[in-house]
């Protein structure tokens, strides 16, 4: 063999060896897969070393990659898409072409992102809009918010509750001929995680008079206070979403402050006075014994208050939804969950869904036993086809 075949055999070698992910027996694709994940850790591992250069933060770096994605707000054969403000905020709204002779449903859409990143002209998240639209006859309104690093915790939170707001008045539902009675809300990852907070906000808003119908709510972060739940501890390593950019992402939500990352990764960032709260995310009373599979729920190491005092952000119900109490959860609207068999946020809306039923709420649980997190965003694979049918089947029948 000549010097030159064997660098090459080098080269592939360390190339396969690079691509290659084991991943579960039961996983679709498994060779694209692959190729999506290496894509991922490729611009993760570089954003890190940028980071770690001096230069730019992770989420500033990562959220240039992504706006290589962005697309413009075109209007197609189907449906009419055009940008506007609500309250300022930049929102996406999306048409059905076809005449409608009655008012039609209105669905409220919130990008994921992990509140650092993402944005309604994604390339995906403006075809998942395309799609809803259409085959829903809806009018499906996409909005933005601002996003960490630069912008933390409430800004997000009240960006979306601003604009769904701004949505919800007669003089706006008149204006895109949407039915008051038929709204829903929806959500991805950290989308679904605000979706599900200004749901609970409008609860207690005596100036909002129209009520939602449904939420959607696919695979949601929903309480940063146990991050060593069964699907943390099972899928911490796992592609597209690992335990510790999970915990990045909570952080830097509340703060860029690293040592609330730190403390969270350690379980010492909530104070013992704050440990009443536990009861409302505790998943060995919560899950489906199936999903437990015999790890041992331990009490959490409390830390000091000073973390809390800073930034109390984590301990607050508009950022944490499942801290909500029964009583506030009794009042929620029909609701429909997507989680994912190899999701670190998995045991989130597993709990979520526990609750509501437990308080009266009528649920649809869709659990995806080969999903895994960020599925709705890859339409380059078929489980992506299959999951996006579901959802607006979903939404068709109870919408």
């Amino acid at each position: 063999m000549g010097r030159k075949s064997l660098y090459l055999l080098i080269v592939g070698i360390f190339i396969a060896y690079y691509i290659y992910i084991p991943l579960p027996d039961n996983t679709e694709e498994p060779w694209r897969m692959m190729w999506l994940t290496t894509q991922l850790n490729t611009a993760e591992k570089l954003a890190a070393f940028v980071e770690l250069l001096g230069l730019h933060h992770i989420m500033d770096s990562l959220m240039f990659a992504l706006s290589i994605y962005e697309v413009p707000p075109t209007s197609d054969e189907n449906v009419t898409v055009t940008e506007t403000k609500f309250n300022n905020i930049l929102v996406r709204v999306y048409v059905p072409k076809r005449k409608s002779e009655a008012l039609r449903r209105g669905l409220f859409y919130i990008h994921g992102g992990g509140w650092c990143l993402g944005s309604a002209a994604s390339r995906y998240y403006d075809l998942l809009s395309r799609w809803t639209a259409d085959r829903l006859d809806a009018v499906v309104i996409s909005t933005n918010y601002r996003l960490a690093p630069k912008y933390h915790f409430p800004i997000q939170f009240e960006d979306v509750y601003n604009s769904l707001r701004w949505f919800l008045r007669k003089n706006v539902l008149a204006k895109y001929g949407v039915n008051p009675e038929r709204i829903g809300i929806s959500g991805d990852s950290a989308g679904g995680n605000l979706a599900a907070a200004v749901t609970q906000q409008l609860l207690d808003d005596p100036d909002v008079k129209i009520k939602l119908k449904i939420q959607a709510l696919i695979y949601p972060a929903l309480q940063p206070l146990d991050v060593d739940s069964p699907s943390y501890q099972e899928n911490s390593h796992f592609p597209f979403l690992s335990k510790s950019l999970m915990v990045r992402f909570w952080s830097e939500y509340f703060t860029t402050d690293r040592s609330l990352e730190k403390a969270m990764l350690s379980r010492q960032h909530v104070p013992v006075e704050s440990s009443h709260l536990f009861k409302f995310v505790n998943w060995s009373s919560l899950l489906p014994e199936r999903f437990i599979k015999g790890y041992v729920y331990s009490n959490p190491n409390y830390g000091s208050s000073e973390l809390a005092k800073k930034y109390p952000g984590f301990l607050d119900v508009r950022a944490a939804p499942l801290l909500a109490d029964d009583n506030r959860l009794h009042g929620l609207p029909l609701t429909y969950v997507v989680t994912c068999q190899y999701d670190v946020l998995r045991d989130d809306g597993l709990m979520y869904v526990t609750r509501l039923r437990n308080t009266g709420v009528q649920v649809t649980h869709n659990h995806v036993e080969n999903g895994f997190h960020g599925v709705f965003s890859f339409p380059e694979l078929k489980i992506h086809h299959r999951l996006i049918n579901q959802y607006i089947e979903w939404l068709k029948e109870n919408l």
